[in-house]
């Protein structure tokens, strides 16, 4: 039965992540292809509650899903996934399951690691990539500017949001979800 209830709570956290990738918008100072969601959020509260294998799940099915609806862009959901899995491992790896102790230096250590990780996959492997498939050679010839004055920012940001909204909604709402789960 125990198992049965952890796969419903990946399913359920799934859903409202994939939902939630929808509502999504740019920055006004960043490209305007670099949205803000909060589908990181459901990932958050599985790490919480059922640990990084459900968490990295739920960040797989979202995208999975994303890729379906969205056939035209493979690299974005890649990316997504790529960003959230870091952020999510550096969450777990530095304070581990306790709540209490050590958030605030896990989100900022992990918005770090995102970024850093996210810079140097855009560089070598994801807009170069992105700029094959989509025919877009320009791309490959500003990498440096989009890194740093694009991803690296970005990420930052989106972390630091992502963060500051788990950290609001975490202690209301991870009691109920260990106590049914």
């Amino acid at each position: 039965m125990h198992k049965t209830k952890r796969l419903i709570l990946i399913s359920l956290l799934s859903a409202i992540s994939f939902i939630l990738m929808f509502i999504k918008f740019p920055l006004p100072f960043l490209p305007p292809y670099l949205t803000i969601d909060f589908s990181d959020i459901p990932a958050l509260l599985a790490l919480f509650t059922v640990g990084p294998a459900g968490a990295l799940a739920v960040e797989a099915i979202k995208n999975i899903l994303n890729f379906l609806f969205t056939p035209a862009d493979p690299v974005g959901p890649v990316a997504n996934f790529l960003a959230g899995a870091s952020f999510l491992l550096s969450i777990y790896f530095v304070s581990g399951r306790q709540l209490k102790h050590h958030l605030v230096p896990a989100f900022l250590v992990a918005t770090l690691v995102m970024a850093a990780v996210m810079s140097i996959l855009n560089y070598f492997v994801l807009l170069p990539l992105y700029g094959m498939i989509m025919n877009l050679e320009d791309i490959a010839a500003n990498l440096k500017v989009i890194v740093s004055a694009g991803i690296i920012p970005f990420n930052v940001v989106k972390g630091l949001v992502v963060s500051v909204i788990f950290m609001l909604i975490a202690r209301p709402l991870l009691p109920l979800l260990r106590r049914r789960f």
